[in-house]
């Protein structure tokens, strides 16, 4: 096995882990009521906005999800939360070093030997999460398990979920399709971004994400046999039959939409695997971005 298959097999361990640790960081997390940003680069960022969305629907306060690179240091906020596996990235490192003294800080990464660690004034250590790929599968969901049931949001059901993800086989016809498109709704927009990513590094395929409503407006033009159109959550009435229409394969994930995001990462590696490709050497890919002057 990849690194990647035995580190996206490993999640529903890691989630339970996850779920049990959100408790004894109750004081790092963002409490009711505070405005916070979360930020993180790549994956973290998709991430951060699955949270984001999750957050502000349970009613807990107004959460803003940004790239590292595009913090608005202009705005005000209570807490800034960045989402970091390597604790060592350019943009989240500059931005704490930005925020340090005038907002508190919170990282939430998988290495406690790194940089981020004096870095941010309260700190979450998932290292049992840690990962050799490049690729991110078990962090990123597992960081977002942890702010999930923080927020009272994660439940057995979603374990199981996983669990089923992992042991059935994946739909049919889809190792041959060459196009791929990923739809969300609500907190599930991140995931979907998040879906498209990772078939994009691990098997070079052709990926594109939407909110679902969004897809109808112009990017449903390019579904057609061949292609396939996977929606993380609830579908809106309506959109798998038009997609059907249109002669391209139509995914309903009917689990939760974390546990559908693991299946996507399955199928990752299943097209890399049939394209002959290695999905831990993704291609131009490090498993940190550290930018040099």
């Amino acid at each position: 096995m990849t690194h990647v298959e035995n580190e996206l097999n490993s999640q529903p361990e890691c989630w339970i882990r996850a779920a049990e640790a959100a408790g004894r960081h109750r004081g790092a997390l963002p409490g009711p009521g505070e405005r916070v940003a979360i930020v993180g680069c790549g994956t973290s960022y998709f991430m951060a906005q699955a949270v984001a969305g999750l957050r502000e629907g349970a009613g807990q306060g107004e959460t803003d999800a940004f790239a590292a690179s595009e913090f608005p240091y202009g705005r005000t906020y209570d807490r800034v939360v960045a989402l970091t596996r390597s604790g060592t990235t350019t943009e989240v490192l500059g931005l704490l070093g930005q925020l340090r003294g005038r907002t508190r800080t919170t990282a939430i990464t998988a290495d406690p030997g790194t940089p981020v660690m004096s870095a941010a004034d309260d700190l979450v250590v998932l290292d049992f999460a840690d990962e050799r790929s490049v690729v991110q599968t078990r962090f990123a969901t597992t960081a977002l398990t942890l702010l999930r049931a923080h927020l009272g949001l994660h439940t057995d059901s979603v374990v199981a979920d996983a669990r089923t993800a992992l042991a059935t086989s994946l739909p049919e016809g889809l190792l041959s399709c060459t196009q791929f498109t990923f739809l969300g709704r609500g907190w599930t927009v991140g995931l979907a971004g998040e879906a498209g990513l990772k078939m994009r590094e691990a098997s070079l395929a052709w990926t594109e994400a939407y909110p679902a409503m969004e897809y109808r407006h112009g990017p449903i033009s390019i579904t057609t046999e061949g292609t396939a159109t996977w929606m993380l959550g609830e579908a809106p009435e309506g959109l798998a039959r038009q997609v059907r229409a249109t002669g391209g394969a139509w995914i309903d994930g009917g689990l939760d939409p974390l546990a559908e995001l693991v299946r996507v990462q399955r199928l990752a590696v299943a097209v890399a695997a049939a394209r002959g490709l290695d999905p831990d050497q993704p291609r131009h890919l490090t498993r940190s971005v550290i930018l040099t002057p």
